[in-house]
């Protein structure tokens, strides 16, 4: 496996900065795979939700226009539920039922202790329980041919509980992370049979294992320490980092693309949250390379997604949109959308964001109180909007 630390210089960094100095609009956005161009584009039917202190708006994705607002816990996370219609929202209860159409933040709701992540893949939309260590499967169609209730489920707990996440692949395996409370160590691939799970394969070479990402060819990658682990073909393979100490937590993937982009840090000492490097794995040649940033462009977990021709889109504190190539790591292009802006002190509070649906990206600018709606192809800004709320997370569906 290859491993090396790249150092983005020279003129795709200069390209950048000029891009910069000439004032270009722009922006970036959020997916698993690049989307449909037409799509993209936008239709009247779009819908975007938005979370704020205590409430959740849904929003217009075409004009902006706020189409209703409820009220909420303090803080909740967002999670498209891959329908096209529904979203996740973590609360207290569990994972409640967010429909973007009607709309209504319904009573339905997914009971968990400790609702983490959410992962949308092959038909499926599996749901992590921290506090039970519970992965819930669901036919991610399975609520738009309910009665107005919950879809049949299929679950499986873990030994210990642990803030995890699991993925269920075509053939039906469950990938899903091992740990407890105190620490986690890597994942185990399990198959369905009878009523039972039948354990594949395993890995113990995962300390700390956060984050999923699947890229082409169902190849599955989680975040460690220390590198990363990659479930492919049966079997898993550790990448080891550079640096004795070198976190990646969330794995930013398309599915049309071989190569995995995740974040990375190497200082487990280093305050705030700004990131200033980047992880690119390639799946299918099992090559892991570091690759560290201009000094302007940094960014957090929320920051980085894939879009047109599988490229990265990193929406840096400096208040642009770079274009990461992930089959180069050079950064191509730079689209300025929002003004600069700072790290948070925690990871909870409210900063820029970014999310796709294909083409067109959503990023949201707290300070501001404002979402911008650009076109990531060309760096467009589309359409801006300012509201009376402080956007926090944002995620989008289509009615």
């Amino acid at each position: 496996m290859k491993r090396q630390t790249r150092l983005v210089t020279g003129a795709a960094a200069l390209a950048g900065l000029s891009l910069l100095m000439t004032g270009c609009a722009g922006g970036g956005g959020t997916a698993d795979a690049a989307g449909d161009t037409d799509t993209a584009r936008g239709s009247s039917d779009a819908r975007i939700a938005v979370s704020y202190e205590g409430g959740i708006a849904v929003i217009d994705a075409e004009t902006l226009e706020v189409v209703e607002q409820f009220d909420s816990e303090q803080f909740t996370r967002l999670n498209a539920f891959g329908d096209g219609r529904h979203v996740a929202v973590t609360t207290s209860r569990g994972f409640q039922v967010l429909d973007t159409a009607t709309p209504e933040l319904t009573d339905l709701v997914f009971d968990a202790t400790g609702a983490g992540h959410v992962v949308r893949h092959a038909g499926k939309t599996v749901l992590f329980d921290d506090g039970t260590g519970t992965t819930t499967v669901v036919d991610t169609e399975g609520l738009l041919q309910s009665d107005g209730s919950l879809p049949e489920t299929q679950t499986y707990t873990a030994e210990s509980a642990h803030h995890g996440v699991s993925i269920v692949l075509d053939d039906g395996t469950l990938v899903t992370t091992v740990g407890t409370e105190e620490s986690r160590t890597g994942a185990v691939a399990l198959h369905p049979h009878d009523d039972h799970w039948h354990e594949a394969a395993s890995s113990d070479e995962c300390p700390g294992i956060h984050g999923e990402g699947t890229a082409a060819d169902e190849a599955v990658i989680f975040g460690c320490e220390n590198g990363a682990l990659l479930f492919h073909d049966g079997e898993f393979t550790k990448f080891t980092a550079p640096d004795d100490y070198g976190r990646m937590g969330n794995a930013y993937v398309s599915e049309t693309s071989p190569i995995v982009v995740g974040d990375y840090k190497n200082d487990p000492d280093a305050e705030g949250y700004l990131l200033n490097a980047v992880t690119l794995i390639d799946t299918a040649a099992g090559t892991y390379d570091v690759v560290d940033l201009p000094d302007e462009v940094q960014y957090t977990f929320r920051d980085v997604v894939r879009g047109p021709d599988d490229n990265a889109y990193i929406l840096s504190s400096d208040g642009s949109i770079h274009v990461l190539d992930p089959t180069s790591g050079e950064l191509v292009d730079a689209f300025p959308v929002i003004d600069p802006w700072e790290g948070p002190s925690e990871w909870q509070d409210a900063h820029p964001a970014i999310v796709t649906d294909g083409e067109v990206g959503y990023v949201t600018e707290p300070s501001a109180n404002a979402l911008h709606v650009v076109d990531l192809a060309t760096g467009e800004v589309l359409t801006t909007a300012e509201f009376e709320f402080t956007p926090n997370e944002v995620a989008v569906a289509q009615s």
